[in-house]
């Protein structure tokens, strides 16, 4: 629903003054001086109200602006922003980027991208659906989503709040090669977080919570309450465990992280920084022999399509990995330079990486797959060397024997290298949960180490 009239009445600005800002911004920097010059000018509001204890604990509303100027003068940059639209706010903006460029070293990769890559005509990717729904209707929903929750089991005695969110924004992204273009976004969200008790000494929390571009696409408020609750519930009793080497199974929610971790590591600055455990792995074995990743940049409604990237170059659809093996990386105009290679339309970063094989299968065929082992449902902490690849996290989950869930485990560390994990991946469930650029089934790696007692 790319509809202008629509977006121009929810907005504070309509498109065409975004528009004409950012015109005005490129005339300005030429007469300064600037040899070339991009800007983004965006315009955006949200609201949020959370619930808690069938009682409003936040109503938040939002309404931001912004603009950024990055000015290059030969190949000196410089850059700089405001959220003042006013026009003076606007010549000081672009004035102080001058300045800086003015200050700074040649750069031989700095500039704007290459003129034949530039998105020309692109796709309508149904990217905004305005959520017209009052605060008193998000209440409502919330304390239903909340009560949904309690009503799964009387063991559930407290409440970290269920919330609805709204996100709307719009944007112009333009240089003085010529480019300009800019849509309408939506982002809406539904989450519940619930607190489980059994006795005095077995506490637990768990959530669930989906995200959508169309709320029309979000589960109903009912069902992610219980599915926060029954989470929530199925934790108590948790216990630690024997340190072991044993197959791990990653929940779908979490499952996308080792796309996340890939794809950090063949991005472009990881790589012309030599600060990667995947350098020079173009045409490799990387991963299982059966393993695909794509890039899906114009999926409708995706909650990473676009049609083009933060320098204006046009996405594509590609095949990153084709079994097991690198096609590709992810690079900027800025990137691609510095490796003398040529831009990949991931300025900003990826668009609905999947990951799939021939073969995926459901979550109690992955269990009875992996028959003994661990399945990891919450991953803690941020232990990943991005240089050797080692991999070590806190983790929570669910002890599995003879392909069924036993009981819950708490307070252990899954540990192992990503290069091992990403060539030991033996099946890959079909339950993805979409929640961002990364998406995935279940994962099941043949061998990690677990460190319990």
């Amino acid at each position: 629903m790319n509809n202008t009239s629509v977006s121009d009445f929810r907005f504070s600005y309509p498109v065409s003054t975004l528009q004409q800002i950012a015109r005005d911004i490129l005339t300005i920097a030429k007469q300064g001086g600037a040899s070339s010059c991009e800007t983004n000018v965006s315009d955006g509001f949200g609201q949020t109200v959370t619930v808690r204890q069938n009682a409003v604990e936040t109503i938040e509303y939002n309404r931001d602006k912004g603009l950024s100027v990055t000015i290059y003068i030969g190949q000196k940059r410089g850059h700089a922003s405001t959220s003042d639209f006013s026009t003076q706010a606007i010549r000081d903006t672009v004035a102080a980027a001058l300045s800086i460029a003015r200050y700074t070293a040649d750069d031989e990769c700095a500039g704007l991208a290459d003129a034949e890559w530039l998105a020309k005509d692109y796709p309508q990717l149904d990217l905004y659906y305005p959520w017209t729904i009052s605060v008193e209707e998000a209440i409502e929903l919330a304390k239903n989503c909340e009560q949904s929750a309690y009503a799964v089991d009387k063991r559930i005695t407290n409440s970290e709040g269920a919330t609805i969110s709204v996100s709307e924004s719009q944007f112009i992204y333009a240089n003085s090669l010529g480019f300009m273009g800019g849509y309408p976004l939506s982002r809406h969200s539904m989450s519940c977080a619930m607190i489980a008790e059994q006795g005095d000494s077995s506490k637990q929390r768990d959530y669930w919570y989906c995200v959508a571009r169309d709320a029309g696409d979000l589960e109903s408020p009912e069902d992610i309450g219980k599915k926060a609750g029954m989470r929530s519930v199925q934790r108590l009793g948790a216990r630690k465990i024997a340190t072991c080497e044993v197959p791990v199974l990653f929940e779908a929610p979490i499952a996308s992280g080792l796309i996340g971790h890939f794809a950090s590591a063949v991005s472009g600055g990881s790589l012309y920084r030599k600060s990667s455990f995947l350098l020079d792995s173009m045409g490799q074995q990387v991963f299982a022999p059966d393993i695909q990743i794509r890039e899906l940049p114009h999926l409708h409604k995706g909650l990473a399509s676009s049609a083009f990237d933060d320098d204006g170059v046009a996405t594509v659809e590609r095949n990153v990995v084709v079994d097991g093996i690198v096609q590709g990386y992810f690079l900027s105009s800025y990137s691609a330079r510095k490796l003398g290679m040529r831009t990949t339309g991931n300025a900003g970063g990826t668009h609905n990486l999947i990951l799939h094989n021939a073969a995926s299968i459901d979550f109690k065929a992955l269990l009875q797959k992996m028959d003994t082992g661990l399945l990891v449902t919450e991953l803690l902490g941020h232990g990943i060397n991005p240089v050797t690849g080692d991999y070590s996290r806190g983790a929570s989950g669910y002890w599995v024997e003879r392909g069924e869930i036993a009981y819950p485990v708490e307070e252990i560390t899954i540990a192992g290298n990503l290069k091992e994990m990403f060539r030991g991946i033996v099946a890959i469930g079909n339950d993805i949960v979409v929640r961002g650029s990364k998406q995935s089934g279940s994962v099941l790696i043949d061998r990690m180490t677990v460190a319990g007692d």
